[in-house]
């Protein structure tokens, strides 16, 4: 089944979404990946109900973080509001394939995020949004079978491969740092386990 991915989509999916009343934490890849970095200024392409950016807030961070999907936003800023760090996260609602910061960041993240365009045409948009010096963090599905946090399997225009991501990035001046996939177990809101396909990409911007 193919998916737009537009505002339609994303305000359906957020909008069934909203009778879970444990929102998940963040994606354990965020502190794996960033724990190393100095605290300073971040993006989060895509950050839904911002778990991951309230992390990095709640680490010293300074982040812009942006979606979509106006239910999500709502539902972060209170999250952010209850964890003290609602000062250090700006939440900007906005369509990804057509917004620019107009700046660059030391650290530029996205996780699942699946805007109206090709997968690996949007790493290459957030990817020029890292400052010279600074990290890109990619997690998304593996194209592979399996189900997504939500039991489902996902479609193949919001999957990549390793190869397609690093491919890219060693062509435009990037140092790899981490390029992985990885099998987890994830438990949906209804009680379920499920697999998840990861892959994860962490770059250095050199040029």
């Amino acid at each position: 089944m193919t998916h737009d991915f537009d505002q339609d989509y994303w305000d359906r999916h957020w909008h069934q979404a909203h009778a879970d009343t444990s929102p998940p934490g963040e994606n354990p890849y965020v502190r794996g990946e960033t724990s190393s970095l100095a605290p300073s200024t971040a993006l989060d392409a895509g950050c839904g109900t911002g778990a991951e950016a309230i992390w990095l807030a709640s680490r010293g961070w300074e982040v812009t973080a942006v979606d979509i999907a106006a239910e999500a936003l709502a539902r972060a800023a209170e999250r952010a509001a209850s964890s003290g760090v609602a000062g250090r996260v700006r939440w900007v609602e906005a369509d990804l394939t057509s917004w620019s910061p107009g700046r660059r960041f030391e650290l530029v993240m996205t996780h699942y995020a699946h805007p109206a365009m090709p997968q690996l045409a949007f790493y290459d948009r957030i990817a020029d949004w890292v400052a010279p010096g600074g990290t890109l963090l990619i997690v998304g599905h593996l194209h592979a079978s399996g189900a997504d946090e939500h039991g489902h399997e996902p479609p193949a225009e919001a999957s990549v491969t390793l190869t397609d991501i690093t491919a890219g990035l060693h062509r435009t001046g990037w140092e790899i740092v981490t390029a992985e996939s990885h099998d987890r177990m994830v438990t949906t809101p209804d009680g379920r386990a499920v697999p998840l396909h990861d892959v994860v990409v962490r770059a250095i911007r050199r040029t």
